[in-house]
C-alpha cells in the first residue's frame, strides 16, 4: 500500500512523543446516577432527579420512617463510597445523604414523604378539626350551648394503624374544659398529643373561599347535623341565588360548596345560612380565562428540515421533538390540512423509526407546551410548561388516531413488543419556579412524575383503538388542592404513550385540532 511505511513511521514518532508528555489531563467527569431505588412500604416508584441528585420516596402508613429498609437500588456507573450507608435500615425522618463516586464524589439526598390519615371528631362538632402533626396538637370547635365537660368523642386516629393511644378516647365521654393530653406509642417511641376543644357561639361560618375563573370553592363550618344553604350573588345585586344541594359536600360539621357558572373577572358575595343563623357575607373575585395560543394549529413555519408550530415572526408556545428526529430523518410532527372543521390546518403526529437500516432510533410524534432545549447524542432535553396562573377544569379538542402493534422497544419495555400502542393527551398544572425539565437519556433520565409535590393538577386520556374520523375529547384536571395557584401549565400529546422510552409502533399517527381550555363544571 503506497505511503504505508511512512504512516507507520509517523505513528511511531507520535507514540514516542506522547510518552514524554506529562499526563496531566483530568479524568472525565462522569456522574454516577441512581437509576432505581426501592424501600419497604413504598407506595409508588421513587422520584429520582439526577439534576439535583435527589431521591424522594413515598411511604405508606405502616412504615417506620425512622427505620426504613432499602430493598434495592441501582447506579448507572460508579459505586457508593460507603456501601453500608444503604444496608440495614436508614432514618428518613429527615433528609438522608449518601455519597457516590467515580473519579469524583457526589452527594445524593434521600427524602421520605409519609401520608398518615389523622382524624378527630366529636358529637355536635362545628367544622373540621385542626390537626397539626408537627406540633402534635388537635383543636376542635364545640357549641357553647353544650356541656364541654361531657363531650362524646366519635372518632380519633393520630398515627399509623399499629399505634396505641393512652388513654384511648375513642367512643368515650371526656371533660374538655381543659386541654387533654394523650400518649401515642408507635414502634417503641412515645409522642404526647394535646387536644383542645373550644366553645363558640358561632353556629355557621365561612372559613375560606378559593375563587377560580367560573368556579369558586367555599369552605364552611356548622354544627354537625344542621342543614346549610349557600347563597351567592354578584356584588351590587339584591337578589341571591341558592346553590343546589348537589354542589355541596358534607363531612360532619365541615362543608364544601363548589359554586359554578360564574362570570370571569367579577366580584361576588356568598353567605352560608342554617335556619335563622347566617354567616358573615364573604366577598371574592373570579379570575381571567386565558386560552392556549395557536390552539387550532394553523400557524407553522419550516426551518431546514424542522417544522415549527408557530409563525416565523411569531412567539413560540408549542414545540415538538422535530429537532431530535431530524438528526437522522425528517420532521415527524407536521402541519396538515386534514382538519376537524375543514378550515386552516391541524397537527399531524407521526411515530417513526428515523435512521438508516438498524442505525437509528424510534421517535414518537408529539407536540407539547414548552421548548426543545437541546440534543444530547440521540436524546433530548426539553423544558415542559408555559407560564400560567389560571385554574381550568378541562382541556377540550378533537383528534383522530391510527395505531398498531408496538414493534420498537427500548430495554425498559421489551415485554411490550406486540402489544397495541396508544396515543395519549395529558395535562398538568405545577407551582414550580420554572418549567419542568425532561431528559430522555437512559443514563440521565428525568420524565414527568404526576406525583411530584409541585403538581397541583393532572389529567390524561389514552386511546388504543383507531379513530377514523375526528372525535371530540375532554381531559379533566384532577386537583390535589383548590387553594394552590399554578405557575406553569403543561399540555402534551403523543402518538405513542411510551415515546419517552423510545417504545411504540413506528406507524402510529395522531391528528390534533382545535384544543381549548374549559373553566366551568357541569351541573
Amino acid at each position: 500500500m503506497p505511503g504505508a511505511s511512512a504512516f507507520v513511521a509517523l505513528m511511531l514518532i507520535a507514540c514516542l512523543a506522547v510518552s514524554c508528555i506529562k499526563n496531566d489531563i483530568p479524568y472525565a467527569r462522569i456522574v454516577p446516577v441512581f437509576t432505581a431505588f426501592e424501600v419497604e412500604h413504598q407506595m409508588r416508584a421513587a422520584q429520582i432527579d439526577s439534576a439535583t441528585r435527589s431521591i424522594t420516596v413515598t411511604l405508606d402508613e405502616y412504615a417506620d420512617i425512622y427505620n426504613v429498609s432499602v430493598t434495592d437500588y441501582a447506579l448507572s456507573t460508579g459505586e457508593l463510597t460507603d456501601p453500608a450507608s444503604l444496608s440495614g435500615t436508614i432514618d428518613l425522618s429527615s433528609p438522608y445523604v449518601v455519597t457516590t463516586q467515580l473519579y469524583q464524589t457526589y452527594d445524593w439526598t434521600i427524602t421520605a414523604v409519609q401520608d398518615i390519615e389523622r382524624r378527630f371528631a366529636i358529637e355536635d362538632q362545628i367544622g373540621a378539626s385542626d390537626i397539626d402533626a408537627a406540633a402534635h396538637t388537635v383543636k376542635a370547635m364545640y357549641p357553647s350551648t353544650k356541656d364541654i365537660t361531657a363531650v362524646h368523642v366519635t372518632d380519633i386516629k393520630l398515627a399509623g394503624p399499629e399505634a396505641v393511644m393512652t388513654p384511648d378516647l375513642n367512643g368515650q365521654t371526656v371533660d374538655f374544659s381543659e386541654p387533654v393530653s394523650v400518649t401515642v406509642t408507635e414502634f417503641g417511641r412515645q409522642t404526647v398529643w394535646t387536644i383542645t376543644v373550644e366553645s363558640t357561639d358561632l353556629v355557621v361560618s365561612i372559613n375560606a373561599v378559593d375563587a377560580w375563573t367560573q368556579v369558586a370553592w367555599v369552605y364552611a363550618s356548622v354544627q354537625e347535623g344542621r342543614e346549610v344553604t349557600f347563597n351567592y350573588r354578584p356584588s351590587g345585586q339584591e337578589q341571591w341565588s341558592a346553590a343546589p344541594a348537589s354542589w355541596v359536600a358534607v363531612d360532619g360539621g365541615a362543608l364544601t360548596c363548589c359554586l359554578r357558572h360564574l362570570s370571569p373577572l367579577t366580584t361576588y358575595e356568598v353567605q352560608a345560612v342554617s335556619g335563622d343563623d347566617k354567616s358573615l357575607v364573604t366577598t371574592f373575585y373570579t379570575g381571567d380565562n386565558p386560552q392556549v395560543p395557536n390552539n387550532m394549529f394553523d400557524d407553522w413555519w419550516k426551518s431546514g428540515k424542522v417544522w415549527n408550530p408557530w409563525l416565523e415572526s411569531g412567539e413560540p408556545w408549542w414545540d415538538t421533538g422535530n429537532k431530535g428526529a431530524t438528526i437522522l430523518g425528517e420532521s415527524n410532527t407536521v402541519p396538515t390540512d386534514d382538519t376537524c372543521d375543514g378550515y386552516g390546518q391541524a397537527a399531524k403526529l407521526m411515530s417513526r423509526f428515523v435512521g438508516i437500516g438498524p442505525l437509528g432510533k424510534f421517535a414518537a410524534g408529539n407536540i407539547y407546551a414548552g421548548v426543545f432545549v437541546r440534543v444530547e447524542g440521540t436524546n433530548g432535553v426539553l423544558n415542559m410548561g408555559r407560564p400560567f396562573t389560571a385554574r381550568p377544569t378541562r382541556l377540550h379538542g378533537y383528534f383522530k388516531y391510527e395505531g398498531g402493534l408496538i414493534n420498537r422497544t427500548s430495554s425498559d419495555f421489551k415485554d411490550m413488543a406486540g402489544q397495541p400502542d396508544q396515543c395519549i393527551i395529558w395535562v398538568a398544572l405545577i407551582d414550580a419556579d420554572g418549567p419542568y425539565e425532561i431528559r430522555t437519556s437512559p443514563s440521565n433520565r428525568r420524565l414527568f412524575d404526576r406525583n411530584d409535590p409541585m403538581v397541583i393538577a393532572y389529567g390524561e386520556m389514552k386511546q388504543q383503538e383507531d379513530v377514523a374520523d375526528y372525535r371530540e375529547f375532554y381531559v379533566d384536571f384532577e386537583y390535589t388542592s383548590t387553594s394552590r395557584v399554578p405557575k406553569y401549565i403543561l399540555i402534551t400529546a403523543s402518538a405513542s404513550w411510551l415515546g419517552d422510552y423510545f417504545t411504540g409502533c413506528d406507524q402510529a399517527t395522531m391528528w390534533l385540532d382545535n384544543v381549548e381550555l374549559v373553566y366551568d363544571y357541569e351541573d
